[in-house]
């Protein structure tokens, strides 16, 4: 019992000390810079521009909203994007491509954290646009191709904070802030539960007959057995878990920046048991056309992790 008690604290102090000290100035920034663009209207505007081009790979304004909102907010940023998808008549081809696209792309509450540790978070925006767009187009053009859904319909995208329009810079920024930390808190509870979960897996010895397992297949991609527990852990718990627990190893010295850029492409977005029950939950038409938008999201996940291990 002595023991149990034990991995229960040190899992809690991991877990405060990586919310308190790297996750909340983080997000508190950009969450605080994100809802001032949102407000002045510029994402909207980038989103509407960009539209034309993002078509072309089957995804419409609302998708680069949703793509923005994921690359600089969290991984639940795109909710409210797709629920207004499901919601406005837009063709269900577009809904499975901005959905795949979505899942192969990095999440802001993963990577801007593993930034301050050694990510290359250049490296992961590209990686993720491209990827983000192959999956889109390969959902479109090929696994919905015959998807019979109408004449497509899109909407002009608009600001999702019509009311803070009135406000000052500083109340938006300090909204801002405050969503951040309401974010971070949220994030504390399934750091702290991952942590705990992978130190008993560690203790009865589970851990080590995962790694003997799966250690000669991540071998032949060169990256070592101490990435098994991160990676596990980043498919069964989530992104969140993922950062918590690769930071973790890193602190340990167990795990390098090269094998953190060497992971991210497989690991830094939303693919997961987690991710994938959050999205089906936007609405009724998004759930329908999940099991088209994993396929592609893995054949964009797939082409970003080649590309990371070409990179480093």
């Amino acid at each position: 019992m002595e023991q149990v008690i034990d991995v229960i604290l040190e899992s809690g102090r991991s877990g405060l000390d990586m919310a308190l000290y790297i996750l909340l100035p983080i997000m508190v920034i950009m969450l605080s810079l994100m809802k001032l663009l949102d407000a002045k209207g510029i994402l909207s505007w980038v989103s509407n521009k960009l539209a034309p081009v993002s078509r072309i790979f089957g995804v419409p304004g609302l998708g680069i909203f949703a793509m923005l909102k994921l690359l600089f907010v969290s991984f639940a940023g795109p909710i409210a994007t797709l629920t207004l998808m499901d919601r406005n008549g837009t063709s269900k081809r577009y809904i499975a491509a901005t959905m795949a696209m979505v899942l192969a792309m990095s999440q802001a509450n993963a990577s801007f954290p593993l930034a301050a540790v050694g990510l290359n978070l250049g490296v992961v925006l590209l990686t993720s646009v491209i990827g983000g767009l192959a999956a889109a187009a390969f959902t479109y053009y090929l696994l919905t191709r015959n998807m019979e859904d109408g004449i497509p319909q899109e909407t002009e995208v608009h600001s999702a904070s019509e009311a803070l329009k009135d406000k000052t810079v500083m109340q938006i920024l300090t909204e801002g802030g405050q969503e951040g930390l309401r974010i971070v808190v949220g994030m504390i509870p399934m750091l702290i539960l991952a942590l705990f979960l992978v130190n008993v897996l560690k203790v009865t010895g589970a851990i080590d007959l995962l790694s003997a397992f799966l250690a000669p297949v991540l071998g032949l991609i060169g990256l070592p057995e101490a990435t098994v527990l991160p990676l596990v852990t980043k498919f069964i718990a989530g992104g969140t878990a993922f950062m918590g627990i690769t930071i973790d190893l890193m602190n340990q010295g167990l795990i390098s920046v090269q094998d953190l850029n060497r992971m991210a492409g497989f690991a830094t977005n939303p693919l997961d048991i987690l991710g994938v029950a959050v999205f089906a939950a936007a609405g009724a038409r998004v759930s329908a056309v999940m099991r088209y938008a994993v396929y592609g999201g893995i054949f964009g996940m797939v082409l970003r992790g080649v590309m990371h291990l070409i990179i480093f």
